[in-house]
């Protein structure tokens, strides 16, 4: 038995949204990617529909598998503050696509696409058990990490790199366990 290409036609599209900044690829385009035809892209995605919530799911996992890697330990033993601490480690990060945030602004605009998104960060933005003081600490860093990642990945007046150091350095200090009690 073969394996399934739909990894990879998933990977490719996503490739096609980073380079045209959104969710704007076809099955033509998402093929040539994947070097495949446009048939092998739809016998795994039978509509567009399904190959853009493909996409959206993978990058949704995407980046909870990057928030985990900066978290270090389960999610399940995690606290709100180590959570939002992670979030704003991948979002202030490098790795920042404007693929990516041009896939997660294309599912604000599609209700069925928005669930993906909301199945990680619900998980991750879960402030039960804070303190009032708590909660607006976290919200505030957990906000501005947003903000970041959108001057970041949109190139819409990005921070210098000094500024974007010291606004992480801030954002971190407002997760961490001395500020967070």
């Amino acid at each position: 038995m073969r394996p399934s290409n739909r990894h990879a036609i998933v990977e490719a599209a996503h490739r096609v949204a980073a380079r045209q900044g959104g969710a704007d690829f076809s099955f033509e385009n998402t093929a040539t990617e994947a070097g495949l035809t446009k048939a092998g892209v739809l016998y795994h995605f039978p509509s567009r529909e399904d190959l853009v919530l493909a996409v959206v799911e993978y990058v949704a996992q995407s980046w909870e598998q990057a928030m985990l890697e900066a978290l270090g330990i389960p999610l399940e033993e995690s606290t709100p503050a180590q959570r939002i601490r992670a979030y704003v480690e991948v979002a202030a990060g490098d790795e920042v696509s404007r693929g990516d945030f041009a896939i997660y602004a294309d599912a604000l605009c599609r209700p069925a696409h928005v669930g993906p998104w909301n199945e990680v960060f619900e998980r991750w933005f879960d402030l039960e058990g804070c303190t009032s003081a708590q909660r607006t600490r976290l919200a505030c860093a957990r906000f501005a990490a947003d903000g970041l990642w959108v001057a970041k990945a949109t190139g819409t007046m990005p921070p210098s790199a000094a500024e974007h150091d010291a606004f992480v350095a801030h954002l971190l200090s407002l997760t961490a366990t001395e500020a967070a009690s």
